[in-house]
């Protein structure tokens, strides 16, 4: 299987497409990477399909929405995951279904907050968004194809880097597992939580 791994260079997408290399071919795709996108700007999107064709597969693990004060935040920095990790998503789907091969598979990143976190709700409002999108496009793709969502809570291998405690967070290992499950399997409109 031919399979393209958006954000491959960051903790969860490096594992992802590691996982996946022991037995399929795996492009590996990041905004500075050798082959460039950012799912935030639909020429690029389009642009990394024209360049990489033949696909079996999509697992996108670009997605990120950063934190924002309910109160004090303003529209713009409330908003700021809208473009990527919301609609840049849906988009990839979109401009996906024209260019997998019958058969395919398309595998988001949403998240999940086990409980809730300051400054998280806008956050919360975009996975849930993600979820309810994926459950309810995922009967209407031609094809054969399928659509599926991974939502892993925090990572340890990233909340290490923050320099926070990792006890409460999942080993990457186990979120690379579900990228590959849904990659691999027959699985359509699912969304998969992983949390330690």
């Amino acid at each position: 299987m031919k399979v393209v791994v958006i954000g491959a260079s960051g903790v969860i997408g490096s594992a992802v497409a590691d996982a996946l290399e022991e037995r399929h071919e795996v492009v590996r795709a990041s905004r500075r990477g050798p082959v460039a996108v950012d799912v935030g700007r639909p020429e690029s999107v389009e642009a990394l399909f024209e360049a990489v064709g033949g696909l079996d597969a999509v697992a996108c693990c670009a997605a990120n929405a950063p934190t924002a004060d309910l109160v004090t935040a303003g529209d713009d920095e409330f908003t700021a995951g809208l473009p990527g990790k919301l609609l840049g998503q849906v988009r990839l789907v979109r401009t996906a279904l024209h260019h997998l091969n019958d058969g395919g598979s398309v595998t988001l990143t949403g998240g999940t907050f086990v409980e809730p976190l300051p400054g998280g709700s806008f956050g919360a409002l975009v996975n849930a968004g993600l979820a309810a999108f994926v459950e309810s496009a995922a009967p209407e793709l031609p094809r054969d194809l399928r659509l599926n969502l991974v939502a892993p809570g925090w990572v340890r291998e990233s909340l290490v880097a923050f320099g926070w405690n990792p006890a409460k967070g999942v080993p990457v290992a186990d979120v690379a597992r579900a990228y590959v499950a849904a990659v691999e399997g027959t699985a359509r409109g699912e969304v998969v939580t992983v949390t330690a």
